[in-house]
């Protein structure tokens, strides 16, 4: 008879392993581990679908997309109604399809998404780091600076930046990153302090490690898991912040599909013709739904407090 203990391991008890064999085995098992959390949170799926559906779409849209988004029929096809003569969603002033526009629209979205948490999550992610493990005046300047940013309201900020600069979907990213990193830094420099002195930091300098390899190699990936969950929170934030530039003339400039101005040029028409500014509308209010029920997930997912259960 087969000893139970020398039958093969399988996949699952294999990345649960409480004595694994790697650090890849130990990496897998940690991300096993925080798939199934997140895969309990029925909500959080759902988010994780409405992303993954908007990035096929941005993918894809040449080929979903019915009609131009750019150029309409302007004699034939203007603020025509839902469901009229193929246009699913209705038509807007200058005959083009919304569909079309929406569609196309998502990638403008995720261009400034992805710019924006590129730029901003390394940025206050290193600013807060090294403020926290630093101390003295580097931490008192580095969070002074921080401080003046938090103090503007993001948009108002936004809003100055463009209106100094130019508007354009360049300037629009520049200016929603110069406002977005002060959370970031905030949330690093808070686990720094909370990290620098812990016996495994101080084992580090011990070894002999330099300042920049205990930030860099040692604080930074342990500070990685809020950020990550701040980001995706705040990528609803920063998809309604585009939209208002791009509702104020300030993002993205006529003709492209960017859903603030689209809700900008329907607002003419909002008691006679409501389609051409509620379409838009509700592709933003799905969006930010999404990234706010995945980020919830994430947050629920990565809680060491949970993991530990």
């Amino acid at each position: 008879m087969t000893d139970a203990a020398s039958s093969p391991m399988t996949r699952r008890e294999w990345l649960l392993s409480d004595r694994p064999q790697s650090r890849m085995q130990a990496r897998l098992g940690r991300f096993y581990m925080t798939w199934q959390r997140f895969r309990a949170n029925r909500l959080a799926v759902l988010g994780l679908f409405i992303i993954v559906m908007l990035v096929l779409i941005a993918l894809f849209a040449n080929l979903l997309a019915p009609h131009n988004p750019v150029i309409g029929d302007l004699a034939g096809a203007r603020l025509l109604p839902p469901g009229t003569d193929g246009y699913l969603l209705g038509t807007d002033d200058q005959g083009r399809d919304i569909l079309s526009r929406l569609l196309y629209g998502t990638r403008l979205t995720l261009t400034v998404v992805a710019l924006v948490a590129i730029i901003t999550a390394p940025l206050g992610l290193i600013i807060g780091t090294v403020s926290g493990y630093a101390g003295g005046w580097v931490d008192a300047v580095l969070m002074r600076i921080t401080d003046i940013f938090l103090s503007f309201p993001k948009l108002v900020l936004a809003l100055a930046f463009v209106a100094a600069v130019g508007p354009g979907i360049q300037n629009a990213v520049i200016a929603l990153a110069i406002t977005s990193w002060p959370p970031y830094a905030r949330i690093a420099r808070a686990e720094t302090l909370a990290l620098r002195n812990t016996d495994y930091i101080a084992a580090v300098r011990l070894m002999g490690a330099s300042p920049f390899r205990v930030v860099f190699r040692h604080i930074m990936p342990m500070c990685l898991s809020s950020v990550i969950v701040r980001v995706t929170l705040d990528m609803a934030g920063i998809i309604l912040t585009a939209a208002g530039l791009g509702f104020l003339g300030l993002g993205a400039q006529p003709p492209l599909p960017e859903w603030g101005a689209m809700i900008a040029s329907g607002r003419r028409f909002i008691l006679d013709h409501w389609w051409v500014a509620t379409m838009p509308g509700i592709a933003i209010l799905t969006v930010s739904l999404g990234f706010n029920l995945l980020g919830d997930g994430l947050r629920d997912a990565l809680d060491p407090r949970e993991a530990g259960q």
